[in-house]
């Protein structure tokens, strides 16, 4: 192991909470401009800390993106594809229990369904929630084309609350493991599939947001979902309040990726705001995600980070704010954000960010640059002055084109090699010179 602890009594040790929203757009919070959006408890956890501007999740999908964020490690090291998280990885949860820790997850697991992939052996004391995707949020059955299942649990086993809201039976569950825990330190993650569809928010917030007059009807309940999520995450804070524990515990907030146009959530109602692009595309609006993280005395109050970070990064940060010894044995892909958590002026952590898709795409941001490429195109943005990368400038910049290709190619090669993993994803990509 590295990063060896210094001998601190688990009394003292930090607690962290890790918020994890599904299919939010990349600027739906009112702390990120959205005025039509009702998010009291988040953007005061945003003014109790740091917000970043320049957040990103590894995958625009859940499956891969919640690899790399419980692994801090670039997904095609440790998913399966279609079948979940590789029984041999490391999760952040199985480091926090190693240290002592008490650790729980209450929500959306969606990395396996077979015994040696479910949550609690992969390093959860206590797992409350569904493995799947989705599910509808009172009936707590997973609705699909031909399969129609129950798949609510509590560490394997059926449970039957049938009319029960589910967001409230996973804020009970989280709030009696934190009364519980007491001194002990806990590491304890919230993956809500909220906004994800099917769209089931509270109806007094659906009821609230019918009052304002928004003319899109999906922004209405795509609103009032991220609304009661923002409840949600409310009643939480305050148990870690009651508790005495604000001051030792980890707040993390972000979303999976961004918003979702699928035709369940007919054709969604979220934003990405200046950026192009949402769930299911490596453009800006498909990855860059809301990210909030707050710990008094530990992250300043009430400020703004431009830097570019990435998911994984989460787990080498949160190992270092809690002296949790990370793996010797494989790399980890992620760098801590414990420097740009602290000022505005420390490096990012990575030179570049990239990412594959199932569809053949890639992307790769270096500084200022983004090459966003299928296989057909390479479409190379300057971001500093195109954000929502609406010119394509690679006719000017080939070099910077064939430079960007060549990196990824041997970013494909290192993780390729590592994790087995020969499809669509990993192969050499073209560089399409014009």
């Amino acid at each position: 192991m590295t990063n060896e602890g210094k001998g601190c009594q688990l009394s003292e040790r930090l607690n962290v909470i890790l918020i994890l929203s599904d299919d939010q757009g990349s600027v739906d919070l009112g702390c990120y401009g959205s005025d039509d959006l009702e998010t009291p408890n988040l953007d005061r956890l945003a003014a109790s800390g740091v917000r970043f501007t320049n957040f990103y999740a590894n995958a625009p999908i859940c499956m891969p993106s919640r690899v790399s964020l419980l692994t801090g490690r670039d997904y095609p090291r440790g998913l399966l594809p279609g079948n979940g998280l590789k029984p041999d990885e490391i999760t952040a949860a199985e480091l926090f229990r190693r240290a002592g820790y008490r650790t729980a997850l209450f929500g959306k697991w969606h990395l396996g369904s077979t015994p040696e992939m479910s949550p609690n052996a992969q390093g959860f004391d206590e797992f409350f929630g569904h493995r799947t995707g989705t599910l509808d949020a009172y009936s707590h059955f997973f609705y699909v084309e031909g399969v129609n299942r129950h798949v609510l649990e509590r560490n394997g086993e059926p449970v039957q609350r049938p009319g029960e809201y589910l967001p409230d039976l996973l804020v009970d569950e989280a709030t009696s493991f934190i009364d519980r825990a007491g001194d002990d330190p806990y590491f304890l993650y919230l993956p809500f599939a909220i906004p994800h569809y099917p769209v089931q928010p509270r109806r007094e917030h659906r009821e609230l947001y019918e009052s304002k007059g928004i003319d899109d009807k999906r922004r209405v309940l795509y609103g009032a979902y991220l609304t009661t999520l923002d409840e949600c995450v409310g009643r939480v804070l305050a148990a870690v309040e009651a508790n005495g524990q604000s001051d030792r515990t980890l707040v993390i907030f972000l979303s999976d990726h961004g918003h979702s146009t699928e035709p369940r959530a007919f054709g969604g109602g979220g934003s990405a705001g200046p950026y192009s692009g949402h769930k299911e595309t490596l453009w800006e609006g498909g990855i860059r995600v809301p990210c909030i993280a707050s710990c008094p005395g530990r992250i300043p109050a009430g400020q703004v980070r431009h830097q570019p970070a990435i998911a994984m990064d989460w787990l080498p940060t949160m190992a270092e704010f809690c002296d949790v010894p990370l793996p010797d044995d494989r790399p980890i892909d992620g760098r801590s954000l414990a420097g740009v958590l602290a000022s505005d002026e420390a490096p990012p952590p990575h030179e570049q960010l990239h990412w594959v898709h199932y569809d053949g795409s890639f992307a790769v941001r270096e500084g200022r640059w983004k090459l966003h490429s299928n296989p057909e195109e390479n479409w190379l943005s300057d971001l500093a002055t195109d954000p929502g990368e609406r010119t394509n400038v690679v006719e000017e910049q080939t070099d910077r084109m064939r430079s960007l290709v060549r990196s990824h190619n041997r970013w494909l090669k290192n993780v390729a090699a590592q994790s087995g993993l020969v499809n669509r994803r990993t192969r050499p990509a073209p560089d399409h010179s014009p």
